[in-house]
């Protein structure tokens, strides 16, 4: 089961001597913050084998759903282009975004196997929002877990969105992930061509699954070869707009809702109450971000379905920091907080953990 995939992959990161590369990792591992025991809010047990129970009824109605918006913005941005609009501008924006940016969230989920119940629905997920997010599946699969297995763990974490001091040119080019793209494809061009997956990665993704790396990097390097040659036959950039452009024009929603996670949050904490944030979202928001604004929640119960969150947060809300009351409340902290940061690296969040519960 692909659930049962994502806990051997953190068991493993938790009990293997994988390092990334420097001195920042054993530092970490000398000041006993790898393989260590996190905080975690009393759920019974029976509870929480109940919001464990996964749906394929739900995931399979939410990514229809997901899809069918992405057709219809897609069809809406064709008739624009077609007609000569300068709609197709807005038009294309809206496909881009619905392309990309839910295929974070949805990458996210079934790369934990929660998704869906059954297993092949959660790996045919993750392939495709992989690929819509840019993303190579099998690396970016260990480097989530990795994640949550050492959240914010300098040389460990290498998912840490806001490094110190902050780099304002880096969170500037990834509004439309021009960094993460120029990150990832020269990569996926040396597994593809040279079957090389990378030293960094090397020291997290296991030798055995290094083959799977470069088969996934030749099918993505196909794909996108594929639309450039139909560019070349149509005399069009028509192609590239639907399939390639999105995951960069589209990725600025995923930026938003991503740095709320963890932007401005202490580095090297064993208690996701203070490196994470749960934040207060609308419908339309929360179905693009899967429930992920219960980052708090999610990280520190990652089984646990999206669908569920929302009743774990009910559950444990006593014992945890008050929730952001919107996106525009946490952004309120967290620009003044990475400002701050630019010069002053060891300033952090403080969350208001409950003082009975405090570790």
């Amino acid at each position: 089961m692909e659930s049962e995939q994502f806990q051997s992959a953190d068991a493993r990161n938790r009990h293997r001597d994988y390092q990334l590369i420097g001195g920042a990792g054993e530092r970490a591992k000398a000041a006993g913050l790898v393989s260590a025991e996190w905080y975690k809010c009393a759920v019974p047990r029976p509870v929480m084998k109940g919001l464990m129970q996964r749906s394929d009824a739900r995931a399979i109605r939410d990514t229809l759903l997901w899809y069918a918006a992405i057709i219809a913005s897609g069809v809406l941005a064709w008739f624009a282009w077609q007609g000569h609009s300068l709609w197709a501008i807005p038009a294309f924006f809206l496909y881009g975004t619905l392309y990309c940016s839910p295929a974070d969230s949805r990458w996210h989920e079934s790369g934990h196997g929660t998704a869906f119940k059954t297993s092949w629905m959660n790996k045919a997920l993750y392939q495709v929002a992989s690929f819509q997010v840019f993303r190579r599946p099998t690396i970016w699969r260990w480097s989530h877990a990795r994640h949550h297995t050492d959240t914010l763990v300098v040389g460990r974490d290498r998912e840490i969105a806001t490094p110190l001091p902050t780099d304002w040119l880096s969170l500037a080019l990834n509004v439309f992930a021009l960094k993460h793209v120029a990150g990832e494809a020269p990569k996926m061009l040396s597994a593809a061509l040279l079957g090389d997956i990378g030293a960094e990665e090397k020291t997290y993704v296991p030798e055995s699954e290094w083959p799977k790396v470069i088969l996934e990097a030749r099918i993505h390097v196909a794909i996108y070869v594929f639309v450039i040659g139909a560019c070349l036959v149509f005399h069009s950039i028509l192609p590239l707009l639907y399939i390639g452009l999105p995951s960069l024009y589209g990725a600025w929603l995923y930026l938003y809702f991503g740095l709320t996670q963890h932007a401005g949050m202490p580095e090297n904490v064993l208690d996701h109450r203070k490196n994470c944030r749960t934040v207060k979202m609308n419908p339309v928001f929360r179905f693009l971000y899967l429930n992920m604004n219960y980052h708090v929640e999610h990280h520190m119960f990652p089984m646990v379905p999206y669908h569920a969150l929302p009743r774990l947060h009910d559950m444990v809300k006593h014992d945890m920091p008050p929730p952001y009351a919107s996106s525009i409340a946490a952004y309120a902290e967290i620009i003044p907080t990475l400002v701050r940061q630019s010069r002053d690296p060891s300033y952090h969040v403080e969350r208001p953990v409950p003082a009975a519960t405090h570790a």
